[in-house]
């Protein structure tokens, strides 16, 4: 996905799935703490469903909208941590799991021969803010 967008202005937005089928709108954005890069978004599936994690990286914006390489059924079924919190690694991981995406290798701090610990994801905004 394109770094140079303010993950700010991915909310509200529609998401398409790989086959274009609207899956719903963007509800928060997850930054990294470490590197500040949006890496995951809160997609509301619908009125009365719930949130979905996507990746924001192998996603693209088109049309203005949000297109994740991923089947519908695939993003539904991804797992419901809640929104407006951090992700935890763990919660992390799984999402990783989920969507078969290699898991990043961490960098190492500056100065340091030692992996930082693991990076939490907060969240920019939503769309009650």
């Amino acid at each position: 996905m394109q770094t140079d967008i303010d993950p700010r202005s991915l909310i509200g937005r529609k998401a398409f799935d790989k086959n274009g089928t609207k899956i719903g709108t963007v509800d928060e954005v997850y930054l990294d703490d470490a590197t500040g890069e949006p890496e995951w978004a809160a997609v509301r599936t619908g009125i009365f469903s719930r949130d979905a994690f996507v990746p924001l990286e192998p996603s693209d914006l088109v049309d203005e909208a949000l297109h994740v390489p991923y089947d519908r059924k695939l993003i539904r079924d991804a797992p419901d941590f809640g929104v407006g919190r951090h992700l935890s690694p763990e919660q992390e991981l799984q999402l990783y799991h989920h969507y078969r995406l290699d898991i990043p290798a961490p960098d190492p701090a500056p100065g340091s021969d030692a992996a930082p610990a693991d990076t939490e994801f907060g969240r920019v905004a939503g769309a009650e803010d």
